[in-house]
């Protein structure tokens, strides 16, 4: 019955809008123009366009903000514990701080799906975009922050499959607008997973085999998502079954 009853109610909106179409017109025209109106408010500390209001963002760019960083990360299987969101809980962490130490940058929502054959993505949460697909969502997102201002765009990757498209992408917009005052470019160097290794080995002097357990994370990985949500790596339930360890180190919080 409750669902019979918000069918109903939800037919009664629609044809009730479609007979009023000069009551919608005329709604559109009564709006104020957001470009010159003035923020009622203060602004909020973020760095995450979507997390923004319009006038935010406007202000943002008008006070000197001219960078954007367009982050993609990817849905795929990544071990009994962590989620398939791996790579995306990886770029809330590390977008928030990369556009913070720059200065002058907002960070565009995450591309969270990666390239591949979509026909082959089997594996239960996997999902793909074509190449094409993927391509066409950097382009598009590019050329949508570059229209409203922004100068600098920069495109990092948390997933080796990643790294092609957004070359390619941007190749093809930096050669587009050599002409204008606009720089976009792939930074490869930020998949660098190999020196994060290196470091945690020398600097921390936590010295792991990431093919101890031959499962698809590592001690690093699990550190940086639990700087956005520790339930994303199972800790609670890892603690609870004495399984809070990742290639024989600790990730119990000291």
């Amino acid at each position: 019955m409750r669902t019979s009853s918000l069918t109903t109610f939800a037919l009664a909106v629609t044809v009730s809008f479609a007979a009023r179409p000069g009551e919608a017109a005329a709604q559109g025209e009564n709006m104020q123009d957001m470009m010159e109106f003035e923020r009622p408010i203060a602004a909020l500390d973020n760095i995450w366009i979507e997390e923004l209001t319009m006038l935010e963002v406007r202000d943002a760019l008008r006070e000197g903000t001219n960078t954007a960083l367009i982050l993609t990360g990817g849905i795929e299987e990544n071990g009994p514990y962590l989620t398939t969101g791996k790579h995306n809980h990886v770029l809330r962490v590390m977008g928030d701080a990369i556009a913070r130490r720059l200065g002058n940058t907002l960070v565009a929502p995450i591309v969270t799906i990666e390239p591949g054959n979509p026909e082959t993505a089997s594996s239960p949460g996997g999902i793909r975009f074509s190449q094409e697909t993927y391509q066409a969502v950097l382009r598009d997102m590019a050329v949508s922050l570059k229209v409203q201002g922004f100068t600098r765009i920069f495109m990092l990757g948390d997933s080796g499959g990643n790294q092609r498209g957004m070359a390619a992408v941007a190749t093809e917009l930096s050669e587009r607008w050599a002409d204008e005052d606009v720089v976009i470019a792939h930074i490869r160097e930020y998949y660098n997973y190999g020196d994060v290794l290196t470091y945690q080995r020398e600097e921390l002097g936590i010295d792991e085999d990431p093919r101890l357990e031959g499962l698809h994370y590592d001690y690093y990985i699990t550190s940086i998502i639990m700087n956005d949500d520790p339930q994303h790596v199972r800790l609670q339930q890892r603690i609870a079954a004495d399984k809070a360890s990742i290639n024989g180190i600790s990730i119990q919080p000291a």
